[in-house]
């Protein structure tokens, strides 16, 4: 698995230490397999223990939360935050709403993150947090009272040049007020403390679209620069229908590609005509219905059960984002079949390691989730910019912007896979690119 006994001697303890975290020793190995090359021409790592102090979080937190249902009656449920690490900037990342949520989950999320904001060159750490909350079938007011009271312990964590949070999965802009709004009461003051926030109290254009629109950005710039190709002419899926799937789906679109299906935990439509976007967002944004309603709205869709079969859906580019591991290696050595050109993720960990490296050997324009799905914390640094400074930035200004970053975070991963010798080998070059910074930031500052 290693050829370097340190290497293999910290993902060994990582193991013991953390021996039931799945997600987070998945993450981990992926990380530390791709990081090996870089070890290997930097002795000063194992003498300082950087890979240890990189991998160890500098702080988790999990509290209980307890809150009152529509009925009166007590309900209780674990948060989390983890502060993974702050060498080049507070704390950032996101908070899920979700029932699979745990302490693996978290910490994978985290570690990921750490990389994800190096690589957008902005100055931003690492952190992650939610709850095994589920907001599916909840009323707002349940919401609301749920928010509060997870943030009546948050609070105390976090700050705008400590620990600033974000929405992920579960978590929108009605959650991000319902916080933002306890968090004020109890400080007593009006800060940047989160991004995604509404408009008229301190959010950011283009925020909302941000994760899909810089995935396609980023898919655009490797098709380019790989394949000589773009997204004009071809056919591409989509899994989920989330906030990140639907604005996937809608810039794929303006690039000039066709979404032919998208997809919920039940199961994927498939339109051969393009999905109809107006219809997914009534069903999706308003109703907050199942994606099988699509295929009685439109003629000619038709449903299917069964989420993970949306990859026997023949494309040219699969965009993932749903959740993590939703793509494994059987639906990988499917899509390459079908002749897929280019997989990028937009959900954190869509595929399994196997399926990861599958795409790279075949040579599959891969963007690992770190680097391509960077553009809605790049957003949200631009969000905390605004705040500082008190300004608004138009949505072109923002989207401007969001593109660049996303470019340049392509062109930072790709000339790091170029050094390493596989140029199609983004996976090793986003990594290097990401941690190279951190780890720089790190040995300056001592212990």
């Amino acid at each position: 698995m290693f050829k370097t006994k340190y290497v293999e001697k910290v993902y060994t303890d990582l193991v013991a230490k953390n021996k039931n975290e799945t997600e987070f020793l998945q993450a981990a190995l992926e990380i530390l397999e791709s990081l090996e090359p870089y070890v290997q021409k930097h002795p000063e790592l194992e003498q300082k223990k950087l890979l240890e102090r990189f991998l160890e979080p500098e702080r988790f937190v999990q509290f209980k939360v307890v809150w009152t249902d529509d009925k009166g009656e007590f309900q209780v449920n674990r948060g989390y935050r983890v502060q993974y690490n702050s060498a080049i900037g507070p704390y950032k990342g996101g908070i899920r709403f979700h029932p699979s949520v745990n302490a693996s989950i978290i910490k994978f999320l985290g570690l990921e993150q750490t990389l994800k904001n190096s690589l957008t060159s902005l100055p931003m750490g690492g952190g992650k947090g939610g709850s095994d909350f589920d907001p599916k079938g909840k009323s707002d007011t349940e919401i609301m009272r749920f928010c509060q009271s997870f943030m009546t312990e948050l609070y105390r964590h976090i700050g705008p040049d400590t620990d600033v949070p974000a929405g992920d999965i579960g978590v929108g802009a009605r959650e991000v007020a319902y916080m933002f709004g306890q968090y004020k009461r109890i400080k007593n003051e009006f800060t940047g403390v989160l991004t995604g926030k509404g408009l008229s109290f301190g959010g950011s254009l283009a925020r909302k679209e941000a994760t899909g629109y810089g995935l396609c950005y980023f898919t655009n710039e490797a098709l380019k620069t790989l394949l000589n190709t773009d997204f004009n002419g071809k056919t591409v899926v989509v899994s989920g229908s989330g906030n990140v799937a639907i604005y996937a789906n809608q810039k794929a679109t303006q690039l000039g590609g066709k979404v032919v299906a998208m997809s919920d935990s039940n199961g994927y439509v498939y339109d051969p005509n393009g999905i109809d976007l107006d219809v997914i967002k009534q069903i999706k944004e308003v109703e907050r219905g199942r994606i099988s309603e699509y295929a009685n709205r439109v003629k000619g869709a038709e449903y299917h059960e069964g989420s993970k079969n949306i990859w026997n859906v023949k494309c040219d580019i699969a965009l993932p984002c749903a959740t993590q591991n939703e793509l494994d290696l059987d639906a990988a050595k499917t899509l390459v079949k079908n002749g897929v050109i280019a997989v990028c993720e937009g959900a954190n960990m869509p595929s399994t390691l196997e399926a990861a490296k599958y795409f790279v050997e075949n040579k599959v324009v891969f963007g690992p989730a770190k680097a391509a799905n960077a553009g809605g914390v790049a957003t949200s640094g631009l969000e905390m910019t605004q705040n500082s400074n008190r300004l608004s930035w138009s949505f072109e200004e923002v989207d401007a912007k969001l593109q660049g970053i996303m470019v340049n975070i392509f062109k930072n991963a790709h000339a790091k896979a170029v050094e390493q010798g596989n140029k199609f080998d983004l996976i090793t070059g986003a990594n290097i690119a990401g941690f190279e910074k951190v780890c720089d930031a790190m040995l300056a500052q001592g212990i």
